[in-house]
């Protein structure tokens, strides 16, 4: 990073932050979409209609974040990996968190269509209708199983990645 022009490092930092910000309010979303059903998958029992509006009230900036910081992060990281000078042939550790990043961007962006559809009942709509947003945060569960906790592990991995680069290529001076 120390050869790199600015823009690419401002890519970089962008990126950095908006994954890390991201990955962070994933995990929030995580833990207060989970504690809304048992083990069913049905509405917990000390849940009521009136108690569901302020909970999906609380959780719509989480919902928010989410999507605009991985849309943030998604397009930062590539034009970071476009710009950069950095070869993922010598660098193993960024062709894992490139690998990692664009192997889980296909579901990631499927549950982002159910995220959409989310957040236009929740945030642009008059009345909110509960059940449906219920619904839409169980079929995003259902849809795709374990995958957010899968997706939450991997990119915990990308921390791991970027703070000891393993399998970076040492160049041998041959003099």
């Amino acid at each position: 990073m120390k050869n790199q022009k600015f823009i690419v490092k401002i890519w970089a930092f962008i990126s950095l932050l908006s994954g890390t910000l991201w990955l962070g309010a994933y995990l929030v979303r995580m833990i207060l979409s989970y504690q809304l059903f048992d083990i069913d998958m049905n509405l917990a029992s000390y849940l009521n209609e009136s108690d569901l509006k302020e909970i999906l009230i609380t959780i719509v900036p989480a919902i928010n974040i989410t999507f605009v910081l991985y849309i943030v992060f998604i397009i930062s990281f590539s034009l970071f990996l476009i710009f950069s000078k950095i070869k993922l042939k010598e660098n193993g550790w960024l062709f894992i968190i490139a690998m990692i990043v664009y192997l889980t961007l296909p579901f990631e962006a499927f549950l982002m269509i159910i995220d959409y559809k989310i957040i236009l009942a929740l945030n642009f709509s008059e009345v909110i209708n509960s059940n449906y947003a219920i619904s839409l945060i169980k079929e995003r569960f259902i849809k795709l199983n374990g995958f957010p906790i899968i997706i939450f592990l991997s990119y915990c991995a990308v921390i791991y990645f970027l703070l000891f680069k393993p399998f970076t290529k040492v160049k041998k001076d041959e003099n």
